[in-house]
């Protein structure tokens, strides 16, 4: 490491898969509900609950919840979205900033943790109940999800050719990486010390997983 940044270059093409679909941003309402609804889905899971329980939940008349959305699996699919364009959209510019890739890499994560951290219940929603989506919004959900993962390879590769990290495949590093900072959703509690949790995740990642050269070691 020379501590000089690298050109702000994608290390990919910096483009979403075709089948991507530009995000519709709901209104404020909407994502109340939607919010309000994954508390629900997580609590009483979301084959045993219909649209009548859902607008108790969140504090309307059912007829006025199906002024913001047609279905159950409607408010299912706008949860799901919220987890994973989001992040597509906030986070995968900071790839394509000045510095190195262990940085770009690192600011990543950094963004990544939080987010998971401040909407842990609509996160791990999407991840259980993904399978009751239709093919054409879980086909979506998934190619955020792919393209996410191919962006985060392709700054391990970038790590790997500049002598920063230490895998074979860059690929299998990054499903491990996004694996694990997932995974936190399992488990996180409201108290927990999100500040100490993204350090520490973020050592498990680069210094563990990726296996990174750091200037200050032998």
């Amino acid at each position: 490491m020379t501590g000089v940044p690298e050109p702000a270059v994608p290390d990919g093409d910096g483009r979403r898969p075709p089948s991507v679909r530009p995000r519709t941003v709901p209104g404020r309402r909407r994502a109340e509900i939607a919010e309000a609804a994954a508390r629900f889905f997580a609590e009483h899971g979301y084959h045993t609950v219909g649209m009548r329980e859902i607008a108790e939940a969140v504090g309307m008349r059912g007829a006025s919840l199906y002024n913001h959305f047609s279905s159950k699996e409607e408010i299912l699919y706008a949860i799901a979205l919220a987890m994973t364009e989001v992040p597509v959209e906030q986070h995968i510019p900071l790839l394509d900033a000045e510095g190195s890739p262990a940085d770009r890499l690192a600011a990543l994560l950094r963004a990544h943790i939080r987010h998971l951290a401040d909407h842990r219940v609509e996160h791990l929603v999407g991840l259980r109940e993904l399978a009751a989506l239709t093919p054409e919004h879980r086909a979506v959900i998934t190619d955020h999800r792919r393209y996410y993962q191919r962006r985060v390879r392709d700054v391990v590769a970038a790590g790997v050719r500049a002598g920063q990290f230490a895998v074979d495949s860059p690929g299998r590093a990054a499903v491990a990486v996004l694996d694990m900072v997932n995974g936190i959703s399992w488990w996180l509690r409201p108290d927990t010390d999100v500040d100490e949790l993204v350090e520490t995740y973020l050592g498990l990642a680069l210094d563990g997983v990726l296996q990174h050269a750091r200037e200050d070691r032998a």
